[in-house]
């Protein structure tokens, strides 16, 4: 009688493991094998990490294998178990892979299919046609979209973490507990005798530093050191934690009525005004998108205040990029000054700190949130709505969307959801933030996704008249690689133009991010359809890079850039100047923020800087859901690309006083997971 291995392999998650029933049934081309109990109660399989095997004797052969159904049935109590894959090898000596990669809960059953990807036109059989459906409308089911704020993208339809199918749940919630890991970086910080101090001021500058934790060689400890210097400050428009902002001036705007007598003095080439900012050397950065946003309101015991300050750059005779310029508001007039680097000290100090605190008020809520977070949750739950697990772009995309619904779940649920944790520190929660997405949405467009494109149309593409934009350089590089991976997948499976619009599960899926992640509006520039293979690889790179290269860009800098408080205040509490010539020393350290809430800041930023455990970073795919030669060889290809990108930032990085690593693909997780 025909005898086919079979090889079981449990995951090693912790409580992985299963004590329950569990039995197998193999469904074949000629007819499906009886029902076959692997492992019951005691008997010490499918425990965590262990790879079981078994023979399964049938009376006839079963021809070509198509599916496997996986049962498991309760012994005593719940008892989740999550199964890696499962390999079949046929009496004639073949090998079949089986991925899975999920839980399977309570009673419940699954239906495997092997491992070779296929699209819906290579499905030429009932029950595979009728398995590929069944499957989606499942997903469908537990996938739902959901309005969290009106306006916003559309996020997943769950009130909590734990209300998410099981798959995409963390595997220790409490890992990411926002409210306990601000609390624990808090003690790691020795910062936590600070943190209930609200409306307690620091005496001075130097007060900052009895928060501030010295590591030796750091960023934050040069920032701390340098962060009043202007060059300090214009360098981080190119590599801080929010290098997206600055573009190239090709003419001052009317409501910034900057004047050659006013800057003469900070240029330094024989050209006016005019003059330099036809030759390309004036750069602005314009915060315009907080004007009218409400401050935090939260505190009755301390009022909050936010600006919209417009700043103009310059770029000296070294290429360095120097701020010549910064008014506070949107509407020039005698109560809103435009400060320069002649004023006195403590003017120009305090213009350039209202600059820094409007900068992390854009990038928590609009670099940050928005444009990776929220952007990459929609990217998510239209790749579970539409695309099979047999899909060759589910299996390219799956990886790059782990744990992201997961952890947008826990922050609605912790972090920025009404009195959350974002409330206590920052000027723009209690509503402020949510004001900000809804204005944001206007630009939030396919092309401002599309790296090389987006920073060409700031006018920032030339390497040699802006030398030191590490971001850029890294990003091009990481774009191009990744762009080049999704080009090699999808040549393998789709052989022509053709294939790639007669692809409905592909249609489905750029319809539904469209239509519910970017609401249909026509002007974000998203497509609603697909139709050449090229178009698709862009597309692809658009969703691998936004939800890797991106996030890690702008995210894991955060303690880098911002935990010397007077470089990235989350509040101010007294208005910005009306006048020039007023402004002490006093009133700066009384305008940032107080102990209280520069702990619960310091706090954040070094949770939301650190890495998973066991984090998976580009180009690492340990789950195979591929199986086939060439996709595997593709995969060999971008690892040995991105080790050739990682090996070239670090020979520019040695003895850098400021090394730019953000992007060195060895520091870039797959996914949006922190």
């Amino acid at each position: 009688m025909p005898s086919y291995t079979v090889t079981v392999a449990t995951g090693t998650q912790w409580f992985a493991g299963t004590d329950d029933y569990v039995y197998l049934t193999l469904l074949g081309t000629a007819r499906c094998s009886e029902r076959h109990l692997l492992d019951k109660p005691f008997y010490n399989d499918f425990e965590r990490g262990a790879v079981d095997s078994y023979d399964v004797t049938v009376e006839e052969d079963l021809g070509e294998i198509q599916l496997i159904k996986i049962e498991k049935r309760k012994y005593w109590y719940q008892d989740d178990w999550y199964l890696k894959y499962i390999t079949v090898k046929t009496p004639v000596g073949d090998y079949l892979e089986f991925p899975c990669y999920r839980w399977i809960t309570d009673e419940k059953e699954i239906v495997l299919r092997d491992g070779r990807a296929k699209l819906p036109r290579d499905d030429k059989t009932q029950i595979l046609k009728q398995h590929r459906r069944k499957e989606l409308e499942s997903r469908q089911k537990m996938y739902r979209w959901k309005e969290w704020h009106p306006g916003f993208p559309l996020s997943i339809d769950a009130h909590s973490h734990s209300a998410l199918p099981r798959d995409i749940q963390f595997d220790n919630e409490k890992g990411i507990d926002f409210i306990l890991n601000y609390t624990k970086a808090m003690e790691n910080l020795y910062v936590n005798r600070f943190m209930h101090m609200f409306q307690s001021s620091w005496s001075d500058f130097a007060d900052f530093e009895k928060i501030f934790v010295r590591i030796s060689n750091t960023i934050s400890e040069y920032v701390m050191q340098h962060w009043k210097e202007d060059f300090m400050f214009g360098y981080q428009f190119l590599n801080g934690c929010n290098p997206v902002l600055i573009r190239r001036c090709t003419e001052i705007p009317k409501k910034l009525p900057v004047t050659m007598d006013m800057v003469e003095c900070s240029l330094e080439r024989t050209l006016t005004l005019d003059e330099e900012v036809k030759q390309g050397n004036i750069f602005i950065v314009d915060y315009e998108l907080l004007d009218g946003v409400d401050a935090n309101k939260t505190d009755p015991c301390t009022v909050q205040y936010l600006a919209a300050p417009i700043c103009l750059l310059y770029k000296n005779l070294q290429k360095k990029i120097v701020p010549i310029a910064i008014q506070l508001g949107q509407k020039p007039g005698p109560d809103n000054p435009i400060f320069l680097p002649s004023d006195a000290t403590y003017d120009w100090l305090l213009a350039k700190i209202w600059v820094r605190s409007s900068d992390f008020h854009i990038h928590q809520t609009v670099t940050h949130l928005l444009r990776t977070h929220l952007v990459s949750e929609v990217f998510s739950i239209a790749m579970f709505r539409q695309l099979p697990a047999v899909h060759p772009l589910f299996k390219l995309l799956v990886p790059h969307m782990r744990f992201t619904i997961a952890i947008n779940t826990k922050a609605r649920e912790q972090l920025i959801c009404e009195c959350g944790l974002f409330d206590k520190a920052n000027a723009t929660g209690g509503g402020g933030h949510v004001q900000m997405v809804q204005k944001a949405m206007k630009d939030l467009t396919y092309g401002s996704l599309c790296f090389p494109e987006e920073i060409k149309a700031k006018g920032m593409d030339s390497k040699e008249d802006i030398p030191y934009y590490y971001y850029r350089d890294d990003g091009i590089k990481v774009w191009e690689a990744i762009k080049s991976f999704a080009e090699d997948v999808i040549h393998i499976y789709y052989e022509s133009d053709e294939v790639v619009c007669e692809d409905v599960e592909l249609q489905a899926f750029v319809k539904d991010i469209y239509v519910y992640g970017m609401r249909g509006v026509k002007a974000s520039g998203f497509p609603k359809m697909i139709r050449t293979r090229e178009t698709l690889a862009e597309y692809l790179t658009v969703i691998i890079f936004t939800t890797s290269a991106q996030h890690a860009a702008v995210n894991f800098g955060q303690y880098d850039w911002c935990s010397w408080i007077p470089n990235a205040p989350p509040t101010m509490r007294c208005p910005p100047p009306t006048a020039k010539g007023t402004v002490t020393i006093e009133q700066i350290v009384e305008t940032l923020p107080d102990r209280g809430r520069s702990c619960w800041h310091l706090g954040a930023v070094w949770a939301l800087s650190q890495f998973q455990d066991k984090e998976l970073f580009l180009g690492m795919y340990p789950d195979e859901h591929f199986v086939e030669k060439p996709v595997k060889e593709a995969m060999a290809k971008f690892r040995k690309n991105l080790d050739e990108i990682v090996s070239s930032i670090s020979e520019r990085n040695k003895n850098k006083k400021l090394p730019y690593y953000y992007l060195s693909p060895d520091r870039i997780p797959n996914s949006v997971a922190v």
